[in-house]
This record gives structure tokens, sequence and C-alpha cells, in this order.
């Protein structure tokens, strides 16, 4: 839709506009939405059936929000999603500070400017995506950053008394009037400053020090926090939550398939990137990968494990895949397996250790929590070996184990290209067979890096020896391995 032509007062009475507060706009789009079926949430997944309900009982409540949650649960992208569900343009009075609406004014200038040109007041129309503001709650904020407070250089340039109110420097919230204001990190904010917002979120006016007026104003807040600030940055003070009118919790996706829709989702890759064929098994590994640490004795629990870990780790992925390419001067074509180890830089930012984690260091907690990935997804896409060697059943891998235990080694290195990477997992005796039987329906690119997998799997179940080269992976067999280290 076109911005509308209205420019004038008396033309915007003409055409029946009434006034309607941000809270019922709100209320009124997202019923209009659910009625014709239309999605409020572009880009959020796993939130179906848990969050995104809670959110639209809090807009049919006019409620507003708190959004708490560990990192990378998709609060701030919830929150500046909302403003799909304003109106497309909003008139106001042109040149005010608090965006006044014209059929009710709030603003002394907006005020005197009716007053003074009455239906000939200019007009102006914004449109919903600039109505949203943002705030990061950092030390540096003071209550006239939010609020406002008298501005002594006006005073001076306009000749005015401190006690005109026209030397008011309106902070950011009344600038925001109307608007969708989200406040990030609530926790960090001062309490001096939680309490600054008490009477906005109960009495939907602030007061600014030295004058005995009250500024109605009408806005939309959401506030995000995350729980480990509770203990350790600072708290929301008690009366500001208990004005707050829904408190949502989010949380982190409860399956490998709605972590794979949002890394897919949010993954920046090139147009050079997006050519490679990342096979299914890689995707899930990836996602695997954040499982584990979020069970991990070595990783804070409470600071959480955040989405970013997965999106990092599979750009990287494609990338290692990508460097391999270039170096080797080999086309393009698809991941492999050992192409994942170089995902541990990006793994290494986005996990809080503990302090025996950090004794372990970094570099080493990725490189086992890409093992324990590679062993817990082994045993869901193939037999346990444990399981069966507790029943004492005929192993379904000791074809593979007697061909490496005949003194045959498989390198499997960066520079060969896809031909000869196929030609070597196809020697070892009893692999292709296994894939074959388990993942019939896996063929071509799948079905090699499946074998590939099987062979990691393995060595993670200690049934076969696995060495890091420089270029590449080496598996032998696993005791002749032991007897060449004594």
């Amino acid at each position: 839709m076109s911005q509308p032509t209205i420019k004038t007062l008396g033309e915007l009475k003409a055409s029946n506009y009434s006034y309607i507060s941000i809270k019922d706009e709100l209320r009124a789009n997202l019923i209009r939405k659910l009625k014709a079926g239309e999605p409020i949430f572009e880009g959020i997944f796993g939130y179906d059936d848990t969050v995104i309900p809670e959110i639209q009982r809090a807009v049919l409540s006019r409620h507003n929000i708190l959004f708490l949650g560990l990192r990378g649960q998709a609060k701030t992208k919830m929150a500046r999603q909302l403003v799909n569900l304003l109106d497309e343009y909003i008139p106001v009075v042109s040149g005010s500070p608090l965006n006044d609406d014209p059929m009710q004014a709030t603003s002394n200038f907006a005020k005197n400017l009716i007053a003074k040109e009455g239906d000939k007041t200019p007009i102006s129309w914004i449109h919903r995506s600039e109505r949203f503001a943002e705030k990061l709650a950092t030390p540096d904020v003071s209550v006239a950053d939010l609020i406002g407070d008298l501005d002594p250089i006006k005073a001076a340039n306009l000749k005015l008394s401190f006690a005109d109110e026209n030397v008011i420097h309106y902070g950011l919230i009344p600038r925001s009037n109307r608007f969708i204001f989200v406040i990030n990190e609530l926790p960090d904010l001062q309490a001096r400053l939680q309490v600054a917002l008490f009477n906005i979120l109960q009495e939907g006016d602030v007061q600014i020090r030295g004058f005995n007026l009250r500024i109605p104003l009408d806005l939309q807040f959401v506030f995000t926090a995350n729980p480990e600030d509770y203990t350790n940055r600072g708290s929301i003070v008690t009366p500001l939550k208990d004005r707050i009118g829904s408190q949502i919790l989010t949380h982190y996706p409860s399956s490998i398939e709605h972590s794979k829709q949002i890394t897919q989702d949010q993954a920046r890759l090139n147009k050079e990137q997006k050519k490679i064929t990342i096979p299914e098994v890689l995707k899930n590994l990836v996602e695997q990968i954040a499982v584990e640490a979020r069970s991990s004795e070595f990783v804070d629990s409470k600071s959480g494990v955040s989405a970013r870990l997965t999106i990092s780790a599979y750009e990287s992925l494609i990338s290692a895949a990508e460097l391999r390419f270039l170096k080797n001067n080999i086309p393009y074509s698809f991941a492999r397996i050992g192409d994942l180890y170089g995902a541990v830089p990006a793994i290494n930012g986005k996990i809080e250790l503990v302090y025996e984690g950090e004794q372990e260091g970094p570099a080493v907690i990725a490189q086992n929590l890409i093992s324990l990935a590679i062993r817990n997804l082994f045993v869901q896409l193939f037999p346990d070996p444990a399981l069966l060697k507790r029943k004492k059943e005929t192993s379904e891998y000791s074809t593979i184990t007697s061909w490496f235990s005949q003194n045959n080694i498989l390198d499997l290195l960066d520079r060969e290209n896809d031909k000869v990477y196929a030609s070597a997992l196809i020697i070892v005796e009893g692999l292709e067979e296994l894939v074959n039987k388990y993942h019939p329906s896996a063929k071509g690119v799948e079905k090699w890096v499946l074998m590939e997998f099987a062979l990691h799997g393995l060595a993670e179940h200690s049934l076969l020896s696995k060495n890091k080269l420089v270029e590449g992976v080496s598996f032998k067999d696993l005791f002749g391995s032991l007897m060449e280290q004594e």
C-alpha cells in the first residue's frame, strides 16, 4: 500500500479516521491475521505450540511482554517482528517530538500548532517499520536518556525560563510514543532506572523532574532478559516485574529437525558456497554438537548454548569444504565428515566453560564435543556396538574390523577428488554392505558420506583406530595401533 495522500488535519477528519492505541492496534491486527490464517513470525521454528501461543495471548490481553530465556533463543528477533502486527501507516502532527496523533495531541508543540492552524495543521505519515525503538541496557544509560531532562542549551538559545515546558529534552521513551519499545538485557539496567519505568508501565505516563506535569504516552513495551543475569550481573526489581503483564519463557529447539530449520534459515552463504552439497548426516552432526554441549559437564548450563553455535559451525563446515576445493584445485562438490573438524574455532567462542573445562581448554572441549556427537549419532543410525556385545550377538561390524586387522590402512586425504575418495571407501570390506543394509535409500554422495561416518563412529566406539593427519585422517586396526605405541 502506498503512503496515504492526506496532508492536513481537515482532510484527516473528513476521512473518518479515529485514534486507536497501539495495544488495541496490535490486538486488532493479530485477530485479523489469525482469522486469515496468516503467519505472525518468519524464521521462528519450534515455538508453534509453546512460545507463540503465549505471545498471542499477551497481545490479546494488551500486555507488556518480558521474554525470559538463555542466549540465542530468538528473543530479540521476535520482539522486532512484532511490528508486523502494526497498521501499515499512522498519521502524526508534522514536526511533533512525541509523534502526536492529530486527534489526540500530547506535546505542547502539537497542541499549540493545532490551536494556531486548526484544520490546516500539516499531517505526516509513519510506516510501521519505523515504529520500533530498541535500547540495550548498559551501565552508561541514564534517566535523562530514557525519560528526559532539562536542556539548558535550548533554554539559553530560546531565552526561556527553566520553568517553561519547552526547555524539556525528551528521552528515548517519550520520543518513541506510539512505537514498540524494546529494552534488551533488562537485569543489566540499574535499579534506579528500573524504578523510573514504574509510572509508564502502570499509569501510562512519564514525569520529568522539575515540572509539575505528566505526559501520557502510548507504547508497547517488550523486555528481554537472561535468567543467568538474575544472580550474576543484576536483577529485575520486583515492583517492575509486577508491572509487566506477561513473562514468556523461551527455550532451545526441542528436536533436531527444528534446530536444522533454524540453522538453514540463518546461515549466511554466498552463491559459491550454496553449490556445496551438505549430506543430511552432516547437518544432523552439526545439531548434535549443540545437544552434547548443553549436557556436557564442562559447559556452564546456566549460560546456555546459543543457536548461534550451530549456525557458525555449519558456516565453518561449508568453508572448510570450500577451502579444501580451492587448495587442491578440485571442483566444488560435497562436504565430508573430516570437514567438520574445521568448525572447532566456531565452537570455541560459543560455549561458556566451567572451571574444569577451562583447565582442559576450549579447543580440546570442542574436539570432544564433535567426538561425542559422532558417537551418539552413530547409534541412532547403526546398531549399538556395546549392545551387540552385551547380547553376545555376532557383530555387524566384524567384516569391517577383520579387514583392518589384516594390516590394511585407509587414508582419506583432503587432496583426493570425489572419485578417489569413493574408491577408497569401497575397498573396505563390509562397509558398503553395512550402509546398504541400514540405509538402502542412500545413493551417491549421501552413501559415501555415510560410509565415512560409519568409520568415524566405529573409531569413537573403540573398534578402530583413527589418527589425524596433516591433510586428512587415517583409519587402522585398533589392536595393531596399540602394539605400535608400545
